[in-house]
């Protein structure tokens, strides 16, 4: 492998690090507006399934309601009729079997109005339930609403620098052997600043600051090999590399 060859490579490495530190920075200033969106959005969907919920619940113990009036009536009107009976009994049995009827169908109303008292009593509820969850539904939206909106200023702001250090980003990974590339994605994904590529700081490393040896810094100097960062595994690139790659985007 050439002395050119592992120049450009680093030369490409460093470039690829800075335009992606440029579209975290982009990341950062939308903060945490993406996630709060998405929260909300969930919650919004989490509430509107739960007043949908409710709504059923109230039909269904409206329909039970409607029932059991049907079986009050149904009961009446037995109880109307055996009531009419009872002028007609001609021995005590069978007026004695008429009353039991009538007690009977009795308990069967008063069963009936006990249960729509407290189905109307459970409808009651579910109906402040109804309006605590439209209430927050409301709330949600107009939260929703605001952060989009925040959301969708700061998008709009750094959309056109965005897509351009994404081209550019594409760009200088098609130039990075995939193993390397590989490498640098790892090595950002394990770095909470992301930095996978860094230059030195006053001959420490640019991204944990441990002391590099001289020779270390001799080799990054004679750029020909890729070097890794002994305390952060960090690849190390001469200062310059970064300087370069502002110039061309600056272009």
């Amino acid at each position: 492998m050439s002395n050119v060859n592992i120049d450009e490579k680093l030369k490409n490495l460093a470039r690829l690090q800075f335009i992606d530190s440029l579209l975290d920075k982009i990341m950062v200033l939308r903060g945490s507006l993406p996630e709060e969106v998405s929260d909300l959005e969930d919650d919004l969907e989490g509430l509107v399934t739960r007043k949908l919920k409710i709504g059923e619940d109230i039909k269904k113990e409206e329909m039970e309601i409607a029932k059991l009036n049907n079986h009050i009536k149904e009961f009446a009107g037995h109880i109307e009729k055996y009531t009419e009976q009872m002028n007609n009994v001609r021995n005590d049995r069978e007026a004695k079997a008429l009353e039991q009827e009538i007690t009977y169908a009795n308990l069967e109303i008063q069963t009936s109005e006990k249960k729509i008292g407290q189905l109307q009593e459970k409808i009651e509820q579910k109906n402040l339930l109804m309006e605590e969850s439209e209430n927050q539904i409301k709330e949600r939206k107009n939260d929703l609403k605001e952060k989009k909106k925040e959301l969708e200023i700061i998008i709009k702001e750094t959309e056109i620098e965005e897509k351009k250090l994404l081209k550019e980003s594409d760009k200088a990974s098609k130039v990075i052997d995939d193993r390397i590339l590989t490498a640098y994605g790892k090595i950002r994904n394990n770095m909470r600043n992301k930095l996978a590529v860094v230059s030195t700081d006053r001959e420490a490393c640019g991204g944990c600051f441990a002391i590099i040896p001289p020779q270390t810094h001799l080799i990054l100097r004679q750029k020909k090999k890729i070097i890794v960062c002994e305390n952060c595994g960090r690849l190390l690139v001469a200062n310059e590399y970064f300087a370069d790659a502002e110039a061309e985007l600056a272009n």
